[in-house]
């Protein structure tokens, strides 16, 4: 069967209808929504999650899926801006048709949050008795930052700063993160610039502007 691979920017409410689906199915289109547009490649999908979604409602999800090639060919792919603004404009009407043609599970690969506010940020410090670096404050006070998704072959979440007071159980280490698995992600914040470790064995990057970079990279394989 051939494929193509599609991505969405997607806010709460459209991910939890589609949750409800099974990740099955996108939901109807409201009464002003006569167009369902999904888009051609990740970076697009990432770009209007981060720069819309994320302002819009503090968050915003990318996810994938993929349609049988044969159906989706009545919708051919427009520019509707650079070189890599591609879409497909989907009438609402075939919105059923549609989904019927959606081969697997639709996955949620990337979540984005907003700022996080200075009194968190304060009260989690206090709590550790030692700041948090500047470059991490920098990157979870920015208009968009990572919270959770594929960053290679390996799925990370970052935490806020209260979640990193709820998880740090050692003076000194403050845990930002895990990969899903057994590993988490701490800062040794009894060293200046403070490196990341997985499980405070596995070096990952020597400080915090080192760490947003490869997490902005798409890449935290280990």
């Amino acid at each position: 069967m051939d494929m193509v691979d599609l991505w969405r920017p997607t806010g709460r409410a459209e991910l939890d209808l589609v949750a409800a689906s099974r990740w099955r199915a996108w939901p109807p289109r409201l009464p002003d929504q006569p167009i369902f547009y999904p888009v051609a490649n990740r970076w697009y999908a990432t770009k209007i999650a981060r720069e819309w979604n994320v302002p819009a409602e503090g968050v915003g999800f990318v996810t994938r899926f993929s349609v049988r090639r044969d159906f989706l060919d009545r919708y051919p792919v427009r520019q509707a801006g650079g070189r890599d603004v591609l879409e497909h404009w989907v009438p609402a009407e075939d919105l059923e048709e549609f989904n019927a043609n959606v081969v697997g599970e639709i996955v949620c690969e990337a979540e984005y949050r907003g700022p996080v506010a200075d009194e968190e940020f304060d009260r989690a410090e206090a709590a550790l008795v030692r700041p948090l670096p500047v470059a991490w404050r920098r990157y979870l006070q920015g208009e968009s930052w990572f919270r959770s998704g594929w960053r290679g072959d390996t799925f990370v979440t970052l935490y806020t700063p209260m979640e990193t007071l709820e998880a740090t159980e050692t003076a000194g280490m403050a845990v930002i993160g895990d990969d899903g698995a057994r590993g988490r992600l701490s800062f040794d914040l009894t060293l200046d610039p403070a490196p990341v470790s997985l499980s405070d064995a596995l070096p990952v990057a020597p400080d915090a502007d080192a760490f947003t970079a490869r997490v902005e990279s798409g890449d935290l394989s280990w």
